[in-house]
């Protein structure tokens, strides 16, 4: 990589449990760089055995308050209340003030995470559309707990059957959303898609990097890191509740979390409840890993053995492509 290569951002991506953070912090501590999250979890406090969140502590630093992981200033984690909802606007708003304070310290920005429509929408912009009914998402919610995913989609179909080819039942936030757009602008909402959102990511402003393990040893990861912290996942969501947090919230709702409230409500064993929590993260997976395979100007990273994975080999490979 030259050395204006290297003074562009980097962004890299990939499934949960792919291993982005230890890549990122070897290129940060490397390139001298800052990193910003682009994880819809990993945003909230009082939750990191559930979001994988990075290990740090919050340091007052001149720059004001960081949360420092290895040393590694990293933003947008553990800065959020669960109770509050965050979206992909939001995201872009905030991450782009970091990223401007980041390039006048003079350092690299890192954008890591596996959220792909925060990467998408940051790199390629949002459209106009209307803001959030939090009491219409509830609604909707509601909806899809009781009368399931199916229901909802179907709700989505007969307002906007182009819009429901597009959107998986299972992709229940984005189902919700459609519908919510539709009903608040009174048109469908494909009608209002411009497009640019699907564009592809502009190579000429920033490094784009894609780790995509082979499927069965990702598998094998998500299994892995479910059974050995879910102890720690009980313990830290049997907390949230003491303190008031409702089953509900934000926070709460956000992968893996119901299945650990229905083990600790007798609902589910603690075998089955990691089961399900493999399931849905596996699910969640494919849905990240075909995202981000339409991405032909990222640089596909394929990890098919577990020895590939060596986060300062792969660190240098990114620095030297």
């Amino acid at each position: 990589m030259s050395k204006q290569e290297i003074l562009k951002p980097i962004t890299l991506m990939g499934a949960n449990a792919s291993g982005k953070t230890e890549i990122a912090l070897e290129l940060a501590r490397r390139l001298g760089g800052e990193i910003i999250s682009a994880d819809s979890k990993q945003t909230y406090k009082l939750m990191e055995a559930g979001t994988a969140k990075p290990r740090g502590t919050w340091t007052d630093t001149p720059a004001g308050p960081a949360y420092l992981v290895e040393g590694v200033p990293y933003h947008l984690v553990d800065n959020l209340d669960p109770r509050s909802a965050y979206d992909a606007g939001t995201f872009v708003k905030e991450a782009k003030a970091i990223m401007a304070a980041v390039w006048a310290r003079g350092k690299v920005p890192i954008i890591a995470g596996g959220t792909g429509m925060y990467i998408q929408a940051f790199w390629n912009g949002l459209d106009e559309l209307p803001a959030a009914d939090p009491e219409m998402r509830r609604q909707l919610a509601a909806l899809a707990e009781t009368a399931g995913r199916d229901a909802l989609h179907r709700e989505l179909v007969a307002l906007d059957p182009e819009a429901a080819r597009g959107i998986p039942p299972g992709n229940v936030q984005r189902v919700i959303r459609a519908i919510e757009i539709t009903r608040l602008a009174g048109r469908p909402v494909s009608q209002l898609w411009t497009g640019r959102f699907f564009d592809a990511l502009p190579a000429h402003d920033g490094r784009f990097y894609f780790l995509k393990w082979k499927k069965e040893l990702l598998a094998e990861r998500v299994k892995r890191r479910t059974s050995t912290r879910f102890d720690e996942w009980a313990e830290e969501t049997r907390g949230l509740l003491a303190r008031g947090y409702p089953n509900d919230c934000p926070g709460l709702k956000t992968l893996g979390y119901p299945q650990v409230m229905d083990f600790l409500e007798g609902r589910l064993s603690k075998p089955d409840a990691i089961r399900a929590i493999v399931t849905a993260s596996l699910a969640y997976a494919k849905r990240q890993n075909t995202w981000f395979a339409r991405y032909k100007n990222a640089v596909l990273i394929e990890l098919n053995k577990f020895e590939d994975y060596d986060p300062a080999a792969l660190a240098e490979r990114i620095l030297t492509s």
